[in-house]
């Protein structure tokens, strides 16, 4: 028969107590070390990496930037005065001459104002010549006149000898003789008023022929300005070089001082690079510089740095010392690097992906033999095109990542696999 044994139920009982609260304590102690664990570092392909290692030595600042050769000197040529396009004989790009006609312009009111101007200088030449023979005219009369008096007196003077010798022979009266010397006094000072006469109007003529001359000149002013400027509907461009810009259309209505065409030197160019402004700061005159047209390096110095920022670049303009290379020409896009400074002895990387001059970033330092690689803090200081010079954070002979890690920003430590 059976036997009932109640002491082995209550151990079964106890053991599957005991047994749960076990498996309940650990299930607790892994979960609570499961929230303690770090993520696992990502893995990030090799290949697909940049790296350099630090160096110490000397390190050569530079600033680069983009840009274009430009003419020197560009001789812009405006209307002379209002007119229509007529003809346009030449294109941009055209070598030109100081009298090569570009384009004609039509201007019916200015060629009528050219017409009457000539005719009213004719009319007053005209009117300058019968003055002066009418002058001439007065002067011969008056010297007619002069010679009649002058013949009188000659006469007199003769006469008055004669009487005074009869006299003195007893042959004449002395009434007759006074008579006579009264006549010779009388012509005398009729023909000293009238020599005078003579000479006052012949220095009159002058100045009465200048007030008429005055008028003659201003005229041929006149008709010389409109004579210029119906001669400038002929637009040239008034020195040599080749044709940049023909801004106009024929039969375009155009007004005095508007712009027409720009000519300029193919041979006098300048570089005109655009530099970003935070690098601008220290691009000084005088810096040597290098411009790459792509056909050819083309040695130059810095002459200009425009004061004025345009979408977040400075203008610096470059003087080409070295010849031209084939191609060279107005408007070509170049590449130009500055040299700011040489520094003699800093340690200094490649330059990181996101890494501006005088800040702090985060790098990836290769470490383990370079299978992982740790973020740390590093101070950059001057920076170059190329390379940037190391304040702290990293020592000579540590590699670190330099390309885009911005995938990994969550992340201290990465695997390279």
């Amino acid at each position: 028969m059976d036997i009932a044994r109640p002491d082995e139920k209550r151990r079964k009982r106890t053991r599957r107590l005991v047994y749960t609260a076990v498996a309940l304590l650990l299930a607790a102690i892994i979960t609570t070390a499961l929230t303690r664990l770090k993520p696992a570092a990502p893995g990030v392909d090799r290949a697909s990496v940049w790296t350099d290692t630090v160096k110490r030595g000397p390190m050569l600042r530079e600033v680069r930037g983009l840009g274009t050769l430009v003419p020197e000197t560009t001789w812009t040529v405006p209307a002379a005065t209002d007119g229509r396009v007529a003809k346009r004989y030449l294109l941009p790009g055209t070598p030109v001459k100081a009298a090569t006609v570009i384009l004609d312009l039509t201007n019916p009111q200015l060629e009528q104002e050219t017409l009457d101007a000539l005719y009213q200088l004719k009319g007053a030449q005209a009117s300058l010549e019968q003055t002066e023979a009418q002058l001439q005219n007065q002067l011969m009369d008056k010297r007619t006149q002069a010679a009649s008096v002058s013949s009188q007196y000659r006469t007199t003077e003769m006469q008055k000898d004669a009487k005074e010798q009869l006299l003195k022979n007893g042959l004449a009266a002395m009434l007759d003789v006074k008579t006579v010397e009264v006549q010779a006094e009388e012509l005398e000072r009729q023909n000293d008023l009238a020599q005078k006469e003579v000479e006052t109007f012949a220095n009159s003529i002058n100045a009465q022929l200048a007030v008429q001359q005055a008028t003659v000149d201003q005229k041929r002013a006149l008709y010389q300005l409109k004579k210029s400027q119906l001669e400038e509907l002929h637009v040239r461009p008034g020195v040599d070089g080749v044709l940049q810009e023909l801004d106009v259309d024929v039969g375009q209505q155009v007004a005095q001082g508007t712009m027409l065409l720009k000519v300029a030197q193919p041979t006098q160019l300048k570089a005109a690079l655009q530099i970003p402004e935070s690098q601008a700061k220290d691009v000084q005159a005088g810096q040597v510089a290098s411009i790459d047209t792509h056909n050819g390096l083309i040695s130059g110095h810095v002459i200009r740095i425009d004061p004025a920022v345009l979408n977040g670049t400075r203008t610096v303009d470059v003087s080409l010392d070295g010849a031209l290379p084939p191609g060279a020409v107005p408007q070509l896009s170049i590449e130009g690097t500055i040299e700011i400074e040489r520094l003699a002895d800093v340690l200094y990387i490649g330059r990181p992906v996101h890494g501006d001059a005088d800040s702090t970033i985060g790098l990836f330092k290769l470490v383990d033999g370079g299978k992982e690689a740790v973020r740390v803090n590093v101070v950059l200081g001057r920076a170059s095109v190329n390379t940037v010079e190391i304040r702290t954070g990293l020592e000579m002979g540590d590699q670190v990542i330099l390309s885009d890690m911005s995938a990994s920003d969550n992340y201290d430590r990465v695997r390279l696999q």
